[in-house]
């Protein structure tokens, strides 16, 4: 059960705060640590972030992006809280086990797949983005919801909806966005920078990828990937590679998207990051934890391992298996 009591009293009574997300962060994980520091930053307290992996270079324009810190090393003394935003597990936010002994966990998300991982867990699985559940803390402790933080939700809610296009946008959600852009979030301005951003690197990456999309299970699964060798010959890199599932869920009669690309880690292989994306009513979170990960109803993924072609086919095999009992 949520325990919003326990949550604030945790942040009210620690002396140092270290906010993170999810390997690999998007704009929802982000986009909340962002919110969530400058609000705390009011107060007086000793706030840090620190992720696994690097700032998405769309969301540099995030105030505040700059004071993130990266790698699974994280020296600073005093914090006695760690705050895990949009993470479905611990294993999710890259640490080791020894990054987490004597500090309490604050384990806030939105996923129905969350694993209840903290010491202390702020789910709410209603919610459109995590960024809306640190638009409530912030209200609920009090702070002053500045410019800064409410255009840091605002793309958490932008991101996470689809563009208000998904399954977990409801009246709720623009009555929120109403009190963002109330409070000085600016939707041209920031829509401008997550979406009309592209590099060249990145519009190639597309490219190739696009030309080798397959559908299978007569036309009810698209399948996109990339692999290093496209990373090479085009530039790009694993950020570039954002929202490229989108265009797989939109082609007519498509029921499930599927899209493979490398995990790295310190620039290191360590498996498969397979995401899945679902248009209709097959749950490709209950799918996606099958698998090993987790997610939402109609946006999820999981870590995978072996060769390409290894996991390839046992994804296949799996999405197969799940049309056939929606036939």
């Amino acid at each position: 059960m949520t325990d919003w009591d326990k949550a604030c009293e945790a942040i009210r009574g620690a002396n140092g705060i270290m906010l993170t997300t999810h390997c690999n962060p998007d704009g929802d994980g982000i986009g909340s640590q962002i919110a969530l520091y400058h609000a705390l930053r009011y107060t007086g307290k000793n706030v840090y972030m620190h992720n696994r992996d690097s700032v998405p270079r769309i969301y540099h324009f995030l105030s505040g992006t700059d004071a993130v810190g990266e790698g699974e090393d994280f020296t600073q003394k005093g914090v006695d809280l760690i705050i895990s935003l949009d993470a479905g597990s611990r294993a999710r936010l890259g640490f080791p086990d020894l990054f987490f002994e004597g500090r309490t966990l604050l384990n806030i998300d939105h996923h129905t797949s969350n694993g209840r991982f903290g010491d202390i867990n702020l789910l709410e699985i209603n919610a459109c983005s995590t960024g809306a559940i640190i638009l409530e803390m912030i209200e609920r402790l009090g702070l002053r919801l500045s410019t800064v933080s409410a255009t840091a939700i605002y793309v958490t809610v932008l991101t996470d909806t689809s563009s208000f296009r998904n399954a977990a946008t409801t009246a709720d959600t623009f009555d929120l966005a109403a009190k963002l852009i109330r409070a000085g979030a600016e939707p041209w301005p920031i829509a401008r920078e997550v979406y009309e951003s592209q590099s060249r690197e990145q519009l190639s990456l597309l490219l190739t990828c696009l030309g080798m999309v397959d559908l299978r299970n007569g036309g009810r699964s698209a399948w996109l990937h990339v692999n290093a060798a496209m990373y090479e010959n085009t530039g790009g890199d694993v950020q570039d590679t954002e929202g490229i599932i989108e265009y797989a869920r939109s082609l007519q009669g498509v029921e499930i998207a599927v899209f493979i690309r490398p995990e790295m880690c310190a620039d290191r292989h360590v498996g498969w990051k397979v995401t899945f994306r679902g248009k209709y009513d097959i749950d490709v979170g209950a799918l996606a934890v099958s698998l090993g990960g987790g997610g939402h109803h109609h946006a999820a993924g999981c870590t995978m391992h072996g060769t390409f072609e290894e996991v390839r086919h046992h994804v296949r095999h799996a999405v197969s298996t799940v049309l056939e009992s929606h036939s």
